[in-house]
C-alpha cells in the first residue's frame, strides 16, 4: 500500500473509486467532483500496484477547523486498516486545529472507526453540549420545525 499526500487523482480513477462504494451521487457530475477534490485543503490517497483503492479529504481555515470531507476505501481493500491510516493523516495534517468536524452515515462500523481515532458523536457530547446543523440537497431532513420565515 503506497500513500501520497496532496495528490489529486485523474476523474476516471475517483469515478471508480466512489462508484465501487455506491456513491454515485458524486460520480453524477464528475467534473464537480474531480474540482471538489482538487480544491481541497488536503487530500491524501492510498494505491495498491498504481491503483487507487482509498481516499481522504479535508477543507480548512488551517487555523480553527478541519472538516474531513470524503474518507473512501474500494470494497476489496476494506478491513486492512487503509481508511484508519487515511484517516489517521488528515487529523494528523491538522493536529494544530482546534476543532475537527466530520458528517457520516448512521453505519456502525464506520462509528467504530471515527471513534478509534478520537472523535465524538456531538449526541452523547456534554461538556461543551453541541449541536450540528445541516442542510443537503435532496435529502429528507423535515424535523417537524418549520424553517423560519
Amino acid at each position: 500500500m503506497v500513500y501520497e499526500d496532496d495528490h489529486s487523482p485523474e476523474p476516471g480513477e475517483l469515478a471508480r473509486l466512489y462508484e465501487s462504494v455506491g456513491w454515485t451521487a458524486y460520480t453524477d457530475d464528475l467534473d464537480a467532483l474531480s474540482r471538489a477534490v482538487a480544491n481541497s485543503t488536503f487530500v491524501v490517497t492510498a494505491r495498491v500496484d498504481g491503483q487507487l483503492v482509498g481516499l481522504a479529504r479535508a477543507i480548512s481555515d488551517d487555523v480553527s477547523v478541519v472538516y474531513v470531507q470524503d474518507v473512501l476505501v474500494d470494497p476489496t481493500s476494506q478491513r486492512q486498516g487503509v481508511g484508519r491510516q487515511l484517516l489517521e493523516r488528515c487529523l494528523d495534517r491538522f493536529s494544530h486545529v482546534r476543532q475537527r468536524v466530520l458528517l457520516t452515515d448512521d453505519e456502525p462500523h464506520q462509528h467504530r472507526l471515527y471513534r478509534s481515532v478520537g472523535l465524538h458523536d456531538v449526541a452523547e457530547l456534554r461538556n461543551p453540549a453541541l449541536h450540528a446543523f445541516v442542510d443537503i440537497d435532496g435529502a429528507d431532513l423535515d424535523s417537524g420545525t418549520p424553517p423560519p420565515g
